[in-house]
Order: structure tokens, then sequence, then C-alpha cells
């Protein structure tokens, strides 16, 4: 089973590179229509998923390691 295009979405999204303040979040709500809160929850739960990793490798890989990073500060 392949990903949805709001999970293929995402994942473009988080490829992209922001700048300035608060960017990235007026973008999370213009081009998904979402909180930050709940595009957050659906990319955690994104970066679990198989389909993800077959999709784009590179971007998934990449935050799991910024998400462990962070889990290991706490």
């Amino acid at each position: 089973m392949e990903l949805g295009s709001r999970e293929k979405a995402i994942l473009a999204l988080e490829r992209r590179g922001f700048t300035g303040p608060g960017a990235k979040e007026r973008a999370i709500r213009e081009q998904l229509s979402l909180s930050p809160v709940r595009y957050y929850q659906l990319l955690n739960a994104l970066l679990d998923d198989e389909r993800a990793l077959a999709h784009d490798p590179v971007t998934v890989n990449r935050l799991r390691r910024l998400r462990e990073t962070h889990r290991s500060n706490r």
C-alpha cells in the first residue's frame, strides 16, 4: 500500500528549507490546512511507517536521527 497524498505532502514539506521565524508553521497551515500540533503528531507517526521510509529514505532517516537526538537530550 502506498502513502496517501497528505503523507506525501508532509514529507515534501519536511524536505524544504524555511527562512525566518514562523515560516514553516505558516506553510503547514496554508498548504496542508493543519494546525502545527496536528502536523507534528502526523509527522511523528509517519516516521515509524515503513512506507514513508520506502518513499523518501533520506528525509525519514534524517528526521528519525533528529527525533532520537531530541529524546536522548531530555
